[in-house]
């Protein structure tokens, strides 16, 4: 995670700040949520402005905690899969709450025939909705759609804009988007 995280965050960044842009906002999916709060606890980023995770597993992957004694899971999943379990040892119970202005979209779309396997509670598939909430996010919306393709329906594209041009997502008001 943490040469991920260096990797595709600090280039990212090298990127945006060639455009010489006020601010930098981020839209992650899924594993880039963790990536992003990885890269927000060992650097600050001056022109932060907001960020939008897609199905983050904020809390860990319950699919993780299965599926990681099975033989060949290393293996398929790579070292930064493996990191992503629920166990209070593990990297994601090291992030802690995030301190910047960050919106989450959860999908509750489940299409996989083995979740009640692994996953406890609504899902989009992958990810609980329980678990891509965050202690100190602003908005958290669910949305009827599936971990694998969230990042291409055209409503979560939409909500995805108005919250980094808001601070808040489309159907609810900013104080409803903060008490959530």
């Amino acid at each position: 995670v943490a040469v991920l995280a260096e990797d595709a965050i600090g280039r990212g960044l090298a990127q945006c700040r060639d455009m010489q842009g006020d601010k930098i906002h981020f839209i992650t999916h899924s594993l880039g949520g963790i990536l992003l709060r990885y890269y927000l606890r060992e650097h600050s980023i001056d022109e932060l402005g907001r960020a939008v995770m897609l199905g983050p597993p904020n809390q860990g992957s319950q699919i993780v905690d299965g599926l990681l004694p099975v033989p060949g899971f290393g293996f398929i999943g790579g070292p930064a899969g493996a990191a992503l379990g629920t166990g209070e040892g593990g990297i994601i119970a090291s992030l802690g709450p995030v301190d910047f202005d960050l919106g989450v979209i959860a999908g509750s779309t489940n299409i996989n025939p083995l979740k009640f396997l692994f996953i406890q509670g609504p899902s989009d598939s992958i990810v609980s909705i329980e678990s891509t909430k965050v202690q100190g996010m602003n908005a958290h919306k669910v949305l009827p759609v599936t971990h694998t393709f969230m990042m291409r329906n055209n409503e979560v594209i939409d909500e995805a804009i108005h919250y980094l041009k808001t601070g808040g997502f489309i159907s609810q008001s900013l104080e409803q988007n903060r008490n959530e």
